[in-house]
């Protein structure tokens, strides 16, 4: 038994309290406990991939009390895989100015950094529990604090929260009821007991009924088309930072409770070849990734165009479950990282356009490729990773998803994979034009004299050009992470 997955998940709790608590009299204090805490969860994930890697499947029984009964959690290669990326990703938001970020200086008795923690520890308990019920107390818990931290962003925010808060509450719902039916067939909850348990029952209506109400729950958590309707507005209006937080991470751990159903509560067969869950799966993906990418050429506002890029990029990760193969899942899984860096460099790039210059419209972004160099030049690799532009990461997620498509023999999962690099390239080669080329004109649509640079501060710069040099180092560093992480991961396929 190892001490490992709790360690990660104890700082992100622990500080969240305590961070709420020195903001009722110190709002900087709170700012800098929250950096503390994430910097600590993502050292114990690092030390936790590490164990896994070498050692196995790390577990823990909270209280003392041995599964089925007590409350299991555990790292394998998969959960340390997300729970680096959810803290990492975590940390660099976190460390993004609350005032361009937040659109809020730290404000004394205001708890947005404890809300974060909350966020970020709600995520980290999805990817290590092992028990059923407490996967969703997590559910909950992220998703609580991902209504309150969207409203931040205004009037139409709070709007874009409350259909979320709808619609995440049903999907909470279902996937409780699915939970409830998979209990009153097996008599657990623990994942490892009722795989166990479940082939007995497998032709059961109940079961039938269980699976497809947790997948439709976290195809709505995953904004997998077309249950996105809450995602374009909640991404559109949320502050930079915790859109970035929504986009890179919370829809993830969607098709992470997805992956982790197959693998460690049912057969992957089941899910493959006894019900169509892969399959359908798969082909409103390849729907999802030509509906986004078009929306996304048709938006104005770069956050709105980031968001519906969103819809079409998570497709790929569905794109990958739905194929069920190793290279595929490979592709999917390498794309769930590739997109966290690329996707939150984007809206963190937002961020910084907004705060210096106060624009959001695509076509008023003339010139800035003169005025903030080092934030375009951020912005341009994270687009041509988006693209999937070699050697940028994008490129290699997209490459195994296509090799993928090709072991399995489906040509049309090819054509949807190229053609949607095409319409990608329209909206972020369009961008780049316009920044790098384009001639500054006022409302009226007369040119006007380039103001003088504005290249941001170095606290907006640096996460910004940090996730930019990460998404080139996965790119060249591809293989190490899929020998070292993804492999393993997939072996249940093989």
């Amino acid at each position: 038994m190892s001490a490992a997955p709790i360690l990660i998940l104890a700082p992100l709790l622990v500080f969240a309290f305590l961070s709420t608590l020195l903001g009722i009299r110190w709002a900087e204090r709170a700012y800098h406990a929250a950096i503390v805490g994430v910097a600590l969860s993502l050292a114990a994930s690092l030390y936790g991939l590490h164990q896994t890697l070498t050692q196995g499947e790390l577990l823990h029984f909270l209280g003392g009390w041995p599964p089925p009964f007590g409350i299991e959690v555990g790292l394998d290669p998969l959960s340390a895989f997300m729970a680096v990326l959810i803290t990492f990703v975590g940390l660099l938001t976190m460390v993004y100015p609350p005032l361009v970020g937040l659109y809020q200086a730290p404000r004394t008795g205001y708890p947005v950094h404890g809300m974060i923690l909350l966020l970020l520890g709600g995520l980290v308990g999805v990817v290590i529990t092992r028990d059923l019920f407490n996967l969703f107390v997590f559910l909950e818990i992220y998703s609580l604090s991902s209504y309150a931290l969207v409203s931040l962003g205004g009037p139409k925010a709070v709007v874009a929260s409350f259909r979320y808060l709808l619609l995440g509450t049903l999907a909470g719902s279902m996937y409780l009821l699915g939970v409830g039916l998979i209990y009153f067939s097996v008599g657990t909850l623990n994942m490892a007991d009722a795989k166990l348990l479940l082939p007995g029952v497998y032709d059961s209506p109940a079961v039938i009924a269980a699976v497809v109400l947790i997948v439709v729950a976290m195809g709505v958590k995953l904004a997998l088309f077309p249950l996105h309707v809450w995602l374009p507005d909640a991404h559109s209006f949320a502050p930079p930072t915790i859109a970035a937080l929504l986009a890179a991470l919370q829809i993830k751990v969607g098709a992470y409770v997805i992956i982790r159903m197959m693998v460690s509560v049912f057969e992957p067969g089941y899910f493959i070849e006894t019900l169509p869950v892969t399959t359908i799966i798969g082909w409103i993906s390849a729907a999802g990734i030509i509906f986004g990418s078009v929306m996304a050429i048709a938006q104005r506002d770069f956050k709105r165009m980031l968001a519906y890029s969103t819809v079409a990029q998570v497709g790929f990760v569905g794109l990958g479950i739905g194929l069920a193969t190793p290279l595929g899942l490979i592709g999917g899984l390498l794309h769930i990282l590739n997109h966290a860096f690329m996707k939150s460099c984007l809206f963190l790039v937002a961020g910084a356009i907004r705060h210096q210059t106060g624009l959001y419209d695509v076509p008023q972004f003339a010139g800035l490729g003169k005025r903030m160099p080092l934030t375009m030049a951020g912005f341009s690799v994270a687009a041509l990773s988006m693209v999937g532009i070699p050697p940028t990461a994008g490129f290699f997620s997209k490459w195994y998803l296509v090799l993928g498509s090709i072991e399995a023999g489906n040509w049309i999962f090819v054509t949807i994979i190229l053609a949607s690099s095409l319409l990608t390239s329209v909206y972020f080669f369009r961008m780049l034009e316009v920044v790098y080329t384009g001639v500054p004109v006022n409302q009226e649509g007369k040119e006007i004299e380039p103001k003088p640079d504005s290249e941001p501060a170095k606290g907006i710069l640096v996460p910004i050009l940090v996730l930019a040099g990460g998404i080139l180092i996965l790119g060249i560093g591809n293989t190490l992470i899929l020998s070292w992480v993804l492999e393993p991961v997939t072996e249940f396929l093989r």
